[in-house]
């Protein structure tokens, strides 16, 4: 439940990146030795992906903490459990190491946002070059009793999942793997330095073009995750769309420099100061357009934010979000709230601001929209109700804690 109209106004920190913390814990099947993973978000995706874990056979301590110790001396099957599965997208990073740990891989339909829309078209491609091949089965099924083989990819999406998916099976494979057209987000450049860190070979992380030098046999190590900019880059949004000043610590900068940088264009007053992000009191104006882009272009995850921001800035804004349709369906919402909104096709909305919005019932039907949803709940008159709560905490810690602690009047509702 949120009370709208009040400014925020104080400092946040923020934990390590969601999209790092999944495929690092992923990795950590690839080896029998120990590993240590700190500054890691205290999410519920980030339980689900440890309960998967230890349902595989791994020894895990620190749950719920920021620090894991995970050691997966045996893997005892290779089917993880259904239901958890279902909870979660990042359960595909779990096939490629269970392919070199056991051979094959049985996986139920994974779960998380849009899981009819994000298909396993780019992992199947990049695992049926390294030699694995599709089972019959209930859900996808993978083999590769003769084990993963080096090979030379170029990947038909540049897909973040995709692209560690192959990191992960290639740092198995003997050999030398090229994967080109790899994805190049921060959080893939985190695993590529991970699975340095336990033995494998990598060059070019941060690329389009990655080799890998896989095959030895990964020991255990430790990694500290650079904090969420995801999670940073949306409390600046919050502040800018209260006209608040806040605060958010724990992000590197050159990370938020795609955000950063169309908030400057929308005459929001921020700043970078090292791993500090600064937002001050301003009176935001319409973009023009923005569209999404691979990296550094502006991430789809900020589209919803940058939308609700959108609504309280001057003038006229049309986003273009060619990768996922459903955030923008789930922004019709606001129309409700007496936003001017105008969905053009599934990919392409303009909205037209300032518009003074009115609380009401809101359907947090994804993680980021949730997000901006909770942001547009803030900067309205009346009072909210925003539901599943649990959607947007599947990827931001201590949602509500943060809110309070920056002024918010709100209430999480039995």
């Amino acid at each position: 439940m949120i009370q709208g109209g009040q400014r925020l106004e104080g400092r946040i920190t923020v934990e390590g990146n969601k999209n790092a913390a999944l495929p690092l814990m992923a990795a950590c099947l690839l080896t029998d030795q120990a590993c240590v993973l700190t500054n890691v978000p205290r999410i519920r995706d980030v339980d689900v992906m440890a309960a998967l874990l230890a349902d595989l056979g791994a020894e895990i301590d620190g749950i719920g903490t920021s620090t894991l110790h995970i050691r997966c001396a045996t893997v005892t099957k290779d089917e993880p459990d259904a239901a958890l599965v279902g909870r979660l997208r990042g359960s595909v990073l779990l096939i490629g190491p269970l392919l070199a740990r056991r051979g094959r891989a049985r996986l139920a339909a994974p779960g998380g946002d849009f899981p009819t829309r994000r298909t396993l078209a780019t992992h199947i491609q990049a695992l049926a070059a390294m030699g694995a091949r599709l089972a019959d089965g209930p859900g996808p099924t993978f083999e590769a009793p003769d084990g993963l083989k080096p090979t030379s990819i170029y990947l038909e999406e540049a897909s973040v999942t995709g692209t560690e998916t192959a990191l992960l099976a290639a740092a198995a494979a003997p050999g030398v793997t090229d994967l080109r057209h790899a994805a190049c987000e921060p959080h893939v450049v985190e695993v590529c330095r991970f699975l340095e860190t336990l033995g494998a070979g990598i060059e070019g992380a941060g690329s389009s073009t990655i080799r890998v030098h896989g095959g030895a046999r990964l020991g255990g190590g430790s990694h500290r995750l650079n904090g969420d900019y995801l999670e940073a880059g949306s409390w600046g949004v919050v502040a800018a769309v209260t006209r608040g000043a806040v605060e958010v610590a724990g992000a590197r900068g050159e990370d938020l420099e795609p955000l950063t940088s169309v908030l400057q264009r929308m005459r929001v007053q921020c700043r970078l100061d090292g791993d500090l992000l600064r937002v001050e009191p301003s009176v935001p104006a319409g973009l023009g357009r923005l569209a999404t882009g691979l990296w550094p272009g502006f991430p789809s995850d900020f589209v919803s934010l940058i939308a609700v921001l959108a609504t309280q800035a001057a003038g006229r804004t049309l986003i273009h979000d060619w990768m996922y349709e459903l955030r923008l369906f789930a922004l019709e919402q606001l129309s409700g709230m007496g936003a001017d909104f105008f969905l053009c096709d599934p990919h392409r909305i303009i909205v037209t601001g300032p518009t003074r919005l009115r609380g009401r019932s809101l359907d947090g039907r994804d993680l980021r929209s949730g997000m901006a949803l909770i942001a547009a709940a803030l900067a309205a008159d009346g009072e909210s109700a925003v539901r599943p709560l649990e959607t947007v905490e599947r990827g931001y810690a201590r949602v509500v804690e943060n809110l309070e602690s920056l002024g918010a009047r709100v209430a999480r509702a039995d």
